[in-house]
């Protein structure tokens, strides 16, 4: 029990290191719009879809709470993605943020089928 806190610890910090890095490379690229929480979870999707199935076909469960809990739940952002709907409603951007609610919501589900979609032919 202690081993697995510990694995989600440390695949947290991870996947939090990851996020921020993917902020601030891709934060100046579009002002203004979320473009970077935007990338994560769409990207975090399709890693989930794509772990999920690896382990599921390779009997990899043990590694769940270090890959899937630690460092994607550390790497997606849905709060970060729910503050940032917020701020652009707030700033009157409603039809941006509506916009940016269908592409994330959309796109990560798009993204978590590819994955495991992938998943299956790559790992079966």
């Amino acid at each position: 029990m202690k081993l697995t806190f510990l694995q989600v610890a440390l695949g947290g910090a991870l996947g939090a290191t990851a996020r921020y890095a993917v902020n601030v490379a891709v934060g100046r690229l579009m002002p203004g719009f979320p473009l970077a929480t935007l990338l994560i979870n769409v990207s975090g999707s399709f890693l989930m879809g794509l772990v999920v199935t690896l382990l599921a076909l390779r009997g990899g469960q043990h590694l769940a709470p270090f890959l899937m809990t630690g460092i994607l739940g550390g790497f997606t952002t849905f709060s970060a993605f729910s503050l940032d709907t917020m701020t652009l409603w707030q700033r009157g951007q409603g039809s941006l943020a509506v916009t940016y609610v269908a592409l994330s919501v959309g796109a990560s589900l798009v993204a978590i089928i590819a994955g495991m979609a992938f998943g299956r032919t790559v790992f079966a």
